[in-house]
């Protein structure tokens, strides 16, 4: 027996006992109510052992629990045992009715949640305490709980209240709870911020792409009555016509024209004139993906023979500032020793300035940078090596083939001495593996690759000694 709406709590206990009694899914009978049941309720027992699902199926279930199909429960619990009992990859086969059905009300309930998200309108009013703010909403399925959250974020300075037929929520700006249905006409009267909202939509609304069946399809009907902008919507399709008409008649006008000069003057004096002034300017910016403690710069005196360009900061470079700290770069610093490469002579940097990853836990995750992300640093890295000035510079993996090449190109296909033309040919090049390739590989395969990285090096240093000659 479950309470209304979306018992998420009540469903995981239960499915913990039937599954620990070997109880199968046609022998039960998935009750929701308030009341006791027909044949009166027994003694609950203790929680069973958690189980351990595959995590598509544990994804899924709090994505179909708030769906107003009675037989929800039912069907989710068909799925674990059949996921417990032999069909461990039951989530892979699509085509199997019972998935399909599930996946099905899965986007039910995401598209629900979207409407409130987005339909969903604040009026003020006052009580004891100050402002607050009330909205109705009249959901599909059993979401209030599941759409709270968000509202909780984007509105977490303000005391509101969130109403519907089947429960309602309440934020005082420290905490969320949940009570009893609400009433419409608990709602306050309009205020002065829907007038102002009212007369942004007007302003915004473009009758020259007017499409009665989008605006339907993306706005239904159902939700125009809590919206104050659907009020002018009647007024504004009706004058479509004339407006598209009197744009169309009017007599176009030319853009003005401004002269750049100025502010190409401008761009040109913020132009950084050395390698201090460009790293002023980068560590001053913030990351295009937040989250990096600071921007690590490159490392190396100007006029260096080689560059070392890698990919991106790690978690030790990022926390220490320097490039090349961690255990890719120990790894990188001994092998140039074998190679007879002097680390200190050398020039260290990165194609992207900024540490970009993902938290697991108390641990951050590298995440490896996108092609615009690559694409949003390069004119600092081009700029950085104009300062530096170094005779070869070495792409350490693909990332920084694409920054220095501007193409995606297989290290496989192009590892060794390398012709760099974006770069205006002002630089010899060679492509070669980044360090961090060579620590995930399986130990069995590591010594080979290391032996090869370090050949790779020692090639740099032979060529790097002819160009100083």
């Amino acid at each position: 027996m479950l309470r209304p709406g979306a018992d998420l709590t009540g469903f995981r206990d239960a499915v913990r006992r039937l599954v620990a009694q070997g109880v199968p899914p046609d022998a039960v009978a998935w009750t929701v109510t308030d009341s006791p049941g027909l044949f009166g309720l027994d003694e609950v027992p203790a929680s069973a052992v958690p189980l351990v699902l595959p995590k598509a199926v544990a994804g899924l279930i709090p994505q179909v629990i708030p769906h107003r199909d009675p037989e929800r429960y039912g069907l989710l619990y068909a799925l674990i045992w059949r996921v417990c009992h032999r069909e461990r990859h039951l989530m892979e086969v699509g085509s199997d009715p019972l998935v399909y059905r599930l996946h099905r009300m899965a986007k039910a309930i995401g598209r629900d949640l979207h409407k409130m998200h987005a339909f969903l309108r604040f009026r003020r009013t006052e009580d004891a305490a100050g402002e607050r703010f009330v909205a109705w909403f009249e959901p599909d399925h059993h979401i209030l709980e599941a759409a709270a959250p968000f509202f909780v974020a984007r509105f977490r300075g303000m005391r509101w209240s969130i109403l519907t037929p089947e429960g309602s929520a309440h934020w005082d700006t420290e905490t969320l709870t949940y009570g009893p249905p609400g009433d419409r006409a608990e709602l306050p009267e309009g205020d002065g911020f829907e007038a102002g909202w009212q007369t942004y939509y007007e302003s915004t609304f473009n009758p020259a792409r007017t499409n009665l069946r989008a605006m339907r399809a993306e706005m239904p009907k159902k939700y125009w009555r809590n919206m104050p902008e659907t009020a002018a919507i009647p007024a504004l399709v009706r004058a479509a016509v004339g407006r598209t008409e009197a744009m169309i008649e009017r007599e176009p006008t030319m853009p003005t024209r401004r002269d750049p000069a100025r502010a190409v003057a401008a761009m040109a004096d913020q132009d950084p004139k050395s390698l201090d002034e460009l790293n002023a300017i980068i560590r001053r910016s913030e990351p295009l993906v937040p989250g990096a403690t600071q921007a690590v710069l490159g490392e190396g005196p100007v006029g260096a023979t080689l560059a070392f360009v890698g990919e991106q900061p790690g978690d030790q470079e990022d926390r220490q500032g320097r490039p090349f700290v961690g255990p890719a770069g120990q790894l990188l610093s001994r092998a140039m020793a074998e190679a007879g490469i002097d680390r200190g002579a050398s020039y260290l940097t990165n194609a992207v300035k900024h540490f970009k990853f993902e938290e697991r836990g108390k641990r951050r995750i590298h995440q490896k940078p996108t092609a615009g992300e690559v694409s949003h640093y390069r004119w600092w890295l081009d700029r950085e090596l104009d300062f530096v000035g170094p005779k070869l510079v070495v792409a350490l993996g693909a990332t920084a083939v694409l920054a220095l090449t501007g193409k995606a190109i297989p290290i496989t296909r192009a590892r060794g001495p390398f012709r760099f033309d974006r770069l205006d040919n002002r630089f010899q090049g060679f492509i070669t593996v980044h360090p961090s390739y060579l620590l995930r590989l399986p130990d069995e395969a590591k010594a080979e690759a290391y032996a090869a990285f370090v050949d790779d090096l020692r090639r740099v240093a032979a060529i790097g000694r002819e160009l100083a000659a």
